[in-house]
């Protein structure tokens, strides 16, 4: 894989300034696929009616399209990390909230991930799962280990670790014989864009550090790994100052937002999974418009409780759905860029050690449902065809 030259930093500043705007221009360009802006009603939770006659209440799928989505049972969705309000969480917590699901006759088990993309995989694959958010990269290592795991959607070929340094650092280069601090593990797209930079990774001290950001601003570490959408935020808002480096911006390939299927599932229930799309890519359009994020933050507070900070939650979505309006991808909105996949797995290759055929990574992958769900304008098509 050749990666494009290194370029210049952005501040906290200038990357989280205009999330707000972002969030309206993705908005103007996805569309929510509906005529208002008004979230769409399921049908009556106290109605003794068939799913069928729910169906054509709700006029977004047809009696037959309903009656197979009735037999695909109960849809077990597992969150990546508890309830945390970001991309591939917080739409599904909407879709479910605003009566996306019952509209298109799907019964959604909603169940907290632990944080940990391992057993969330092994859930999947053993079928005690049926969706679940997987990052690309995380589907197919997964796969390449010997699980049978479907990558089904993604928001954007960006990724969201990120390092941080103070801003007297200008060049990665200056990192060179400092220390920098991790969570346990180096992430491979920073590993990629140091070495984009010129620094192989013995260029650098690496530490295990705790979840206090502050380690960085207090001097302890030279540079920190972290989340776009998580420790950034934290710091801005204790007011301190630091240089957000992106892999994305040194062409590191990444994805965003990305979910995966137990492959069985698919193939007996298609249009289940189409239509699990279908209800989540519309609250997603709907929870991106900056007029609707309290209400779907608040969406989010009735199962996080009082691990819900409204403030932190609100910045973490918006910052996620803000890199992907900055960095869409080149096919469809939600769909899988199977040149990001060839992409990331030489990645992998290169910095995990593995030895995965592209053709390989791609087969572990199919765009065709999310593509069903949503028209060349990128809207979603509701009610479905």
């Amino acid at each position: 894989m050749s990666l494009p030259t290194r370029s210049t930093p952005t501040t906290l500043s200038t990357t989280l300034g205009t999330t707000l705007g972002a969030i309206a221009l993705l908005g103007a360009l996805v569309g929510c696929g509906s005529d208002d802006d008004e979230p769409a009603t399921g049908a009556d939770s106290s109605d003794t009616s068939s799913e069928s006659s729910a169906a054509s209440d709700s006029a977004a799928i047809s009696a037959d399209r309903c009656d197979a989505n009735t037999e695909a049972g109960k849809v077990t969705y597992m969150s990546g990390y508890y309830w945390q309000a970001s991309a591939s969480i917080l739409e599904v917590i909407a879709a479910d909230r605003l009566g996306y699901f019952e509209d298109v006759c799907l019964d959604v088990e909603m169940q907290p991930g632990p944080g940990d993309t391992s057993q969330n995989a092994k859930l999947l694959a053993s079928g005690q799962v049926q969706i679940t958010p997987l990052s690309e990269q995380d589907i197919i290592t997964s796969n390449a280990n010997g699980l049978k795991l479907t990558g089904i959607s993604s928001y954007s070929d960006a990724g969201l670790d990120i390092l941080m340094t103070m801003p007297e650092v200008t060049d990665l280069t200056q990192l060179k014989g400092k220390t920098l601090g991790h969570k346990g593990y180096l992430p491979i797209s920073v590993a990629a864009m140091l070495a984009k930079a010129g620094l192989a990774t013995d260029d650098v001290k690496q530490v295990k550090v705790g979840y206090d950001p502050s380690v960085l601003t207090r001097g302890q570490v030279d540079a920190l790994t972290g989340f776009v959408s998580n420790e950034p935020n934290q710091l801005k808002s204790a007011g301190e100052d630091v240089t957000v480096w992106e892999p994305k911006d040194f062409g590191v390939p990444g994805s965003l937002g990305a979910i995966a299927v137990n492959p069985e599932f698919a193939e007996d229930h298609p249009s289940a999974v189409e239509d699990f799309l279908r209800a989540t890519f519309k609250a997603y359009q709907y929870c991106a418009e900056a007029a609707h994020v309290e209400e779907c933050i608040g969406y989010q507070h009735d199962l996080a409780g009082a691990d819900s900070d409204a403030e932190h939650e609100t910045a973490v979505w918006t910052t996620e759905t803000q890199v992907a309006a900055d960095t869409p991808l080149p096919g469809k909105f939600g769909s899988v860029d199977l040149d990001n996949v060839k992409a990331l797995t030489e990645v992998v290759n290169t910095y995990m050690s593995m030895t995965v055929s592209p053709d390989d990574a791609v087969s572990w992958f199919d765009g065709s449902f999310a593509d069903a769900v949503v028209a060349d304008d990128g809207s979603v098509i509701w009610p479905a065809p």
